[in-house]
């Protein structure tokens, strides 16, 4: 059986056109399957392994942490490998991915992930002020009870002391009962030497 000559440029034709497709499919599928941005994030860092990327241009990668830079733009070629430490928290934090492939912003990649926090590391809240009440109510100390006082009223004056019998008699201050006798007695003391002189001079007188 003799098969035509132009049936087998026919065949060729068709061979030749799928090695180009394949050729072509394998070439195009080549770059997408590259570009492999991997990266993971624990309560203590961030791992990044960016591999396969194109080496002829400039790539670029950044990382914040709640809006601050973890890893500021860095540039790389066809790959990175890097970990960074995430600071000291007490809540998750947002741990923000991006990478720009310089060969087109189908190959960038924008992403986000949760940092937990790490167990036994959540410190203890510390507890509200409060105004503190004294444990004990200060009592003012009382003044020791004194003797019940006397019916008798101390700021009464007190009554007059009455002489004893007994007590000496006190000394005369003033006069006593002989003073009209002495008076009595200069008197006539008086009169009479009144009397001396007068009669004295009566006899000069006549003597005269």
């Amino acid at each position: 059986m003799t098969i035509p000559r132009r049936s087998l440029r026919a065949a060729g034709t068709l061979a030749a056109a799928a090695v180009v497709g394949l050729t072509g499919a394998v070439l195009t599928a080549g770059p997408a399957a590259a570009h492999t941005p991997t990266w993971d994030v624990t309560c203590t860092e961030v791992s990044l392994h960016l591999s396969a990327y194109n080496g002829k241009v400039t790539n670029q990668v950044t990382v914040t942490v709640d809006g601050k830079d973890l890893l500021p733009a860095q540039n790389f070629g066809t790959g990175l490998d890097k970990k960074l430490d995430l600071p000291e928290h007490d809540k998750p934090l947002t741990v923000h991915l991006i990478v720009k492939a310089g060969d087109g912003d189908q190959y960038s990649k924008d992403d986000t992930k949760q940092a937990p926090v790490c167990k036994g590391n959540t410190p203890t809240p510390t507890p509200t002020p409060s105004e503190t009440k004294p444990s004990e109510t200060p009592t003012t100390a009382k003044p020791a009870p004194t003797n019940t006082p006397s019916e008798t009223a101390s700021s009464s004056a007190p009554a007059a002391a009455t002489p004893s019998p007994s007590s000496p008699d006190l000394a005369e201050t003033g006069s006593s009962s002989s003073t009209p006798i002495i008076g009595g007695a200069a008197v006539a003391v008086l009169l009479a030497g009144g009397g001396i002189m007068w009669s004295v001079r009566k006899r000069r007188t006549a003597q005269h």
